[in-house]
C-alpha cells in the first residue's frame, strides 16, 4: 500500500510518535466521534485506560499529557510552545474539551494504566470512555497506535490505518514491484514518488515546497538542538551533550587540527541535537518516528555539508530526491513489517530510519535504484534485532546515542551501495521480511516496556 511523504514525515509532539502523536490524534478522533454524535455537551467525565506498552513508559513517555492535549482538540503544529497546557489543568482541575466544553478532570483519577494488560491486537492499546453526568456510558472506543503517529480503531486494525488507500498512478506493495514500475516507466524511485504525490494534491499545493519545508524544519530542529543545554526532563537527570561537543569541535577547528573522521563528530552532534530536543517533548517530524526522528536530519545535514553541490537548486533538488526516496523505503516498512518499537523494538525506529536514510542518501548523491535499493537492505541487515529498552520509559538513554549509531550506519550503507553497480544477493523484501519476523519473536521485554535489556540492568548492576 502507498504512504503519502507527508504521513510518513509528519509533524508532532515529541518524545515518542506511537507514544504522544498517536495518542493526541486518537483522543482527538474520539472527541469528534462525540461532536458528530451530538454527544459532546453532555459528557460530565472521561475515563481513559492505556494498556501494555503505552501502561508501562507512558509516563517517561508524555503519554497522559499527550492524550490531554488530543482532547482538548489541541494541534500540534499550532500549539504554542510557551504556553503551560498541563499545569492550567492540575491548577484549575479543569479540561476543555474540544476547546469548547469544560470538565472536572484528574490526572490521577481519569487515567487508568494496565501495565499487565496486552490487547491482543497490539501492544499500544487505549480505551477512550466517556460518560455523563448519572455515570451512563455515551461513547467508548478503543485505539491502538501502530507507529509512526499512525492509529487506528479496534474494528479498523486489521487494516492498519485510519483511513482507506491512495489511489495513486503507481501503486507499489513491495520493493521487486517497485523497481519493476521504474524500469517499466524508465523512472528513479523519488519520480515514482513525486507522481503519486502530485496525483493526490490539490493543484494549489506544491509537493516540492512543502517538502523543502519539512527538509527545513528538519535542519531547524538540529541548530536548536545544538544551542540548548541543561538537563533532560526526568528522574535521569541526563545532560544535554549537542551544545557542548560543538563547541569542542568548533575549538579542534580553531587550533587547526586536522582529523580524518571529523566527519563522523559532526553527524553525531547532528544526530544527538535533534534526539535531545525531542526528548525535551519539542515540535518534531516524524521520520519516521519521533525516537528515531534525529537519524534523517543528520543524514541530511551530512550530504549538505559533504556533497559537493554546483549551486543551491542543486542542493534543493537533492534534498527532494532524498525525502522521496526514504519515504517510499518506508512505505516498504509500514506495509510489510513495522514502525512501531512496541511491536518490533527498536529495529522498527532507528532500523528503519537508518534505512531510510541510506536510500535517501544513496539517491541524493546519484546512486541508481539498484544502489538504493542495496544501500536501504544494507543498513537494516545491520539493525536487525536492536531492542527497545528505554531506561525508566525516558526517550533518552540508549536513545538519544541510538539516533547517531543509526546515522553513521546510514552513510556507510550508502557509501557501500554506490561502491558497486547496484547488484546484490539480499533484496530488500526479505530483509523487511527477516526484520517483521524478527521483531515478532522478540520477548516483549525489549519491546519499548522497560522490563528488560538495558532498562532492566543498567541502574542496577
Amino acid at each position: 500500500m502507498y504512504y503519502s511523504l507527508f504521513e510518513i514525515f509528519a509533524v508532532g509532539i515529541g518524545p515518542s510518535s506511537s507514544h504522544t502523536v498517536g495518542p493526541m490524534k486518537a483522543a482527538a478522533r474520539f472527541v469528534e466521534n462525540l461532536r458528530t454524535a451530538g454527544s459532546l455537551a453532555y459528557v460530565n467525565r472521561l475515563k481513559t485506560t492505556l494498556y501494555g506498552s503505552l501502561a508501562l513508559t507512558g509516563i517517561g513517555h508524555g503519554t497522559l499529557n499527550a492524550v490531554a492535549y488530543g482532547l482538548m482538540g489541541l494541534n500540534a503544529e499550532e500549539m504554542d510552545p510557551q504556553t503551560d497546557y498541563i499545569g492550567q489543568i492540575n491548577e484549575t482541575g479543569k479540561l476543555n474539551v474540544g476547546g469548547n466544553h469544560e470538565i472536572s478532570f484528574s490526572f490521577a483519577d481519569d487515567f487508568v494504566l494496565e501495565k499487565k494488560i496486552f490487547l491482543p491486537e497490539h501492544s499500544n492499546g487505549m480505551k477512550f470512555c466517556a460518560l455523563d453526568e448519572k455515570g451512563k456510558v455515551l461513547l467508548e472506543e478503543t485505539y491502538f497506535s501502530v507507529g509512526g503517529g499512525t492509529i487506528a480503531r479496534r474494528d479498523e486494525i486489521s487494516q492498519r490505518i485510519d483511513r482507506e488507500p491512495y489511489k495513486v498512478p503507481y501503486a507499489f506493495e513491495n520493493c521487486k514491484e517497485l523497481m519493476t514500475l521504474c524500469e517499466q516507466n524508465k523512472m528513479t524511485i523519488s519520480e515514482i514518488v513525486l507522481k503519486n504525490e502530485n496525483y493526490i494534491r490539490p493543484k494549489n499545493f506544491s509537493v516540492s515546497q512543502n517538502i523543502l519545508k519539512l527538509a527545513s524544519m528538519m535542519q531547524q530542529n538540529i541548530n536548536i538542538g545544538m544551542q540548548k543545554d541543561g538537563l533532560l526532563p526526568g528522574n535521569l537527570k541526563v545532560k544535554r551533550h549537542a551544545k557542548a561537543m560543538y563547541e569542542r569541535l568548533k575549538a579542534r577547528f580553531d587550533a587547526n587540527a586536522t582529523d580524518s573522521l571529523t566527519a563522523l563528530d559532526w553527524i553525531n552532534i547532528w544526530a544527538f541535537a535533534v534526539a535531545e530536543e525531542n526528548a525535551c517533548g519539542g515540535r518534531m517530524i516524524t521520520a519516521p518516528t519521533m525516537g528515531s526522528a534525529g537519524v534523517i536530519p543528520a543524514v541530511m545535514r551530512y550530504m549538505e555539508r559533504y556533497g559537493k553541490f554546483r549551486s543551491e537548486n542543486d542542493r534543493k533538488n537533492a534534498a527532494i530526491i532524498f525525502l522521496t526516496t526514504a519515504s517510499a523505503i518506508c512505505s516498504l516498512y509500514r506495509t510489510n513489517a513495522s514502525i512501531s518499537g512496541a511491536e518490533v523494538g527498536c529495529q522498527g525506529e532507528v532500523g528503519v530510519a537508518c534505512s531510510m536514510a541510506a536510500g535517501g542518501l544513496a539517491a541524493a548523491l546519484g546512486g541508481n535504484n539498484r544502489q538504493i535499493e542495496n544501500a536501504a537492505e544494507i543498513a537494516m541487515e545491520h539493525n536487525l534485532g536492536l531492542t527497545c529498552d528505554p531506561i525508566n520509559g525516558l526517550v533518552q538513554i540508549p536513545c538519544i546515542e541510538r539516533n547517531a549509531m543509526g546515522a553513521i550506519k546510514a552513510v556507510n550503507a550508502a557509501r557501500l551501495a554506490l561502491q558497486n553497480n547496484g547488484a546484490h544477493v539480499v533484496s530488500l523484501d526479505s530483509i523487511i521480511k527477516t526484520m517483521y519476523e524478527t521483531g515478532l519473536s522478540l520477548n516483549s521485554a525489549y519491546k519499548e516496556t522497560s522490563l528488560g535489556g538495558i532498562a532492566k540492568n543498567a541502574l542496577s548492576c
